[in-house]
């Protein structure tokens, strides 16, 4: 017992991550209902349209959440899916989304709360509010002070993913074999280690924001820096592995699961789908999530309810429902992805609590980076750079 919430306290260390995540789940998968339980408050009171329109990432929800939400509250839920934080982000700047909530990651939501774009949460709406780990909501808090505008969805790290057998096969080759580096960024930004991994294919996350914080950590420099300089340093060291980047990836878990890829810049999450998918299909393909060295990029992805939404009572009954601990524990169980849902803790099954890929020890935790949010100019600077790297250029 004292092994699974080893995490919890190694946490309070942690200062807040929070690029963000993430093959869209189908909203209306046919699943077994989930345990009676009487509907939230929320529900209760909702005299709303019996629809709720969700925008979250690709493979980022337990296979039956939708379908047990709709059958107990007899709400309508239209799931739709986003590829990077970007595309989110314009979308809430632009105007009548549609959407009732949105998952941004937290970094991303710092100027969406600042340019009013997000609703304040109604924390009276939410009857299983107390569920949520207060360390994380503390951390949580250095983005959104008190908490105003943000509920944890789940928590994960930038980092680099491996097919264990075709790593080693491409390492291992003539004339110049060479053994796995004792940082795992060395795999997709050493030029020396991608001439080798060219061959079975490295991938990385196609979005300016996951790729130039990991590369200026590889570099030394703070992951979240804002000058200019620092992305075109990042951009100079990326220039020099571009010849070995077989793809920008935004099916990163089909890549690494079906043996597309050997080596991914990617979440661990993702990854630790990767690795459950390829069990399944029996396919030989041995997928691993990695702790490197000098510590990867921890990240949070919310729930927000949008300022324009046309539904916020469902959307408050469906975060209510998520935060009952057997819902939150499925996320975790199913997806690889951490939960901040105290209470749900005892519902994770004990070899994904106990797993590092998903709750590192205090160890990894310590060296975690820690980010802060980015300016506009330099999102625009590090976009700038990202579309040079892609091309080549």
């Amino acid at each position: 017992m004292m092994r699974k919430y080893l995490w919890i306290f190694a946490f309070s260390v942690v200062a807040l991550g929070a690029c963000g995540k993430k093959e869209g789940v189908p909203a209306t998968a046919a699943a077994p209902a989930a345990p009676a339980a009487p509907a939230s408050a929320a529900v209760a009171v909702n005299s709303e349209e019996k629809v709720l329109n969700i925008y979250n990432w690709p493979d980022y929800i337990a296979k039956d959440m939708v379908a047990n939400f709709e059958k107990e509250t007899g709400i309508k839920v239209n799931y739709q899916t986003f590829e990077n934080n970007e595309a989110l982000h314009a979308k809430l700047v632009a105007g009548n989304t549609g959407y009732d909530i949105v998952v941004p990651g937290a970094v991303f939501a710092k100027p969406q709360i600042d340019g009013g774009l997000l609703a304040k949460i109604d924390k009276s709406k939410i009857s299983r509010y107390s569920n949520l780990d207060s360390a994380i909501m503390e951390k949580l808090g250095t983005i959104d002070p008190g908490n105003a505008y943000l509920v944890p969805w789940a928590w994960s790290f930038t980092t680099v993913g491996i097919n264990k057998a075709k790593v080693a096969k491409a390492l291992g080759a003539a004339p110049n074999p060479l053994p796995l580096p004792d940082n795992a960024w060395e795999l997709v930004f050493n030029p020396v280690y991608t001439a080798k991994l060219k061959s079975c294919g490295i991938a990385y996350l196609d979005s300016p924001t996951e790729v130039i914080p990991p590369a200026m950590h590889y570099l030394g420099k703070n992951a979240y820096s804002n000058d200019p300089a620092d992305h075109r340093a990042a951009g100079e060291m990326l220039g020099k592995v571009r010849p070995h980047i077989r793809m920008f990836s935004s099916t990163m878990i089909d890549d690494l699961a079906g043996g597309k890829a050997c080596v991914a810049l990617g979440w661990a999450g993702d990854i630790n789908i990767a690795r459950g998918r390829a069990i399944e299909n029996k396919n030989g393909n041995e997928v691993e999530a990695l702790l490197p060295k000098t510590g990867g990029l921890i990240f949070f992805d919310t729930l927000a309810i949008p300022k324009d939404a046309k539904h916020p009572n469902n959307a408050y009954a469906f975060i209510d429902y998520f935060l009952r601990p057997e819902v939150s524990a499925s996320l975790t169980n199913e997806l690889g992805y951490a939960t901040a849902n105290k209470a749900s803790l005892s519902s994770v099954k004990p070899e994904i609590a106990q797993d590092m890929a998903v709750f590192p020890d205090a160890v990894n935790l310590q060296k975690m980076v820690s980010p802060a949010s980015f300016s506009n100019e330099a999102r625009e600077s590090m976009s700038n750079v990202f579309t040079h790297f892609k091309k080549g250029n």
